[in-house]
């Protein structure tokens, strides 16, 4: 069995959050509404009806939950701002009790001995700019830009770890074309929109933060999947290849000056004509410290004729009989190894940090215990991969868990839970799953 130690003196273990997610909190200390809000009180869009308004109450619970961060072992404590907290109308408006939040947040990281890495833009968009368009319109890039100013200028003595946007593929493609995320907009349309200024926002963050903070340590984060073709058919194949343009390639490729990978699919090649993106390039290019990977699970695609535009179909883990979690997402610890190749793959990445990785089951809370041996599992299998990969060469300078507690999973609200550490809702009691013991004693050897 390897140990932490494996993976070098300098290597990076921590637990990665976001605001939305645990805060609460989410319309007093005079935060505005962020579009997470607004969407979680439309009928029928969060399982449950779940709201955010306590979600884990780390608004009020933040040192005790820092905390425990402390005592399992890490040393990285990755959270997020909440755009609308510290500026609650989205520009303008600084709100005072917010940026105090995130210092006290941030001092009580140092005082423990924790690296903070702080993400600027976890999809928590202010509602207020949303109602004017929000990532479609170009002058989201403006607004976001002054929000970056902002957190930079006031956080940048003591923070020197930004992750500039979490999962820009995420948070466009299913709030901005399926509609199953805030803030619930649907068509091709509307998500290639997004995707541009949402390109040109991880760049222009990259380029404000080099200029305000000495010595910063700049990244921006992916969501990945390693996409499989069902059959070795033409038409499989190309399915696939569309599926990748998507899913890996539409963000980092722009990030690396390549634009967007238009030569791949057509329907890409028009929308870089329509809008021309050409216009953008060196816009959209930022040489980041690093680059982040949130992987989940590998996808199997068949091609299918009546899905509109991408004309591709997953192939679900159960339907081929693989192991899955409660989310139905496939575990294949190999498939984690050949995504990270995949990114490596490109010249200009120089460093890459897992910076999410974990998986949801159906935990029980018996007599204050969690044993939740499948996520030990998990964790060896995907570790194991991670020190084959780091062995082969490549640059993996730290490791993520997703994530320290259970929290509020988008539209799955607080019914999938992810955490090393079990929530009781009702009381926000935490209690350290057997997952958590195991990371406390991987990391305390």
């Amino acid at each position: 069995m390897f140990k932490a130690s494996d993976f070098g003196p300098d290597f990076l273990w921590g637990v990665a959050t976001a605001a939305a997610q645990i805060e609460g909190a989410s319309n007093t200390y005079g935060k505005g509404a962020s579009i997470w809000d607004t969407f979680a009180k439309r009928t029928g869009k969060i399982k449950k009806g779940h709201q955010l308004d306590v979600a884990c109450d780390f608004y009020h619970r933040y040192q005790e939950d820092i905390a425990l961060v402390k005592t399992l072992g890490f040393k990285v404590f990755r959270f997020s701002i909440s755009w609308s907290r510290v500026l609650p109308l989205g520009k303008g408006l600084v709100n005072e009790e917010g940026i105090r939040f995130y210092h006290n947040v941030i001092d009580e990281c140092l005082s423990q001995g924790l690296i903070p890495y702080v993400t600027l833009y976890h999809w928590d968009l202010p509602e207020t700019l949303s109602q004017l368009g929000g990532w479609t319109v170009f002058s989201i890039n403006a607004d976001f830009n002054e929000f970056v100013m902002l957190c930079a200028k006031t956080y940048g003595d003591k923070v020197k770890n930004w992750i500039v946007i979490n999962e820009p593929f995420g948070f466009t493609s299913l709030g901005y074309m399926l509609g199953v995320h805030a803030p619930g907009e649907t068509g091709l349309t509307n998500f290639l929109a997004a995707a541009q200024h949402t390109a040109i926002a991880q760049a222009d963050g990259g380029h404000i933060l080099r200029a305000e903070v000495p010595n910063a340590r700049i990244g921006t984060t992916f969501s990945c999947s390693e996409i499989i073709p069902y059959t070795t058919s033409a038409n499989d194949l190309l399915a696939a290849k569309r599926v990748d343009c998507l899913m890996n390639r539409l963000f980092i490729e722009p990030t690396l000056g390549m634009g967007f990978p238009t030569a791949d699919w057509d329907v890409l090649e028009k929308f870089a004509v329509s809008h021309s993106t050409w216009r953008h390039v060196k816009r959209m290019t930022f040489d980041f410290d690093f680059i982040g990977l949130q992987n989940y699970f590998p996808l199997v695609i068949r091609y299918n004729a009546f899905i509109p535009v991408v004309q591709a179909w997953e192939v679900k883990a159960k339907n081929r009989n693989k192991p899955h979690t409660a989310m139905g997402w496939e575990i294949n610890a190999d498939s984690f190894y050949n995504i990270i190749k995949q990114f490596a793959g490109y010249p200009k990445v120089k460093e890459i940090m897992i910076t999410e990785n974990g998986a949801a089951f159906n935990d029980k809370l018996t007599d204050g215990h969690v044993h939740d041996e499948d996520r030990i599992a998990f964790f060896k299998l995907y570790l194991e991969a991670l020190l084959k990969a780091k062995n082969d060469g490549i640059n993996i300078t730290g490791y993520m868990v997703w994530t320290l507690m259970d929290n509020f999973e988008w539209a799955e609200g607080y019914q999938a839970r992810f955490g090393i550490v079990h929530n009781d809702f009702k009381t926000q009691q935490r209690s350290i799953k057997d997952s958590g013991y195991w990371w406390q004693k991987f990391l305390g050897n």
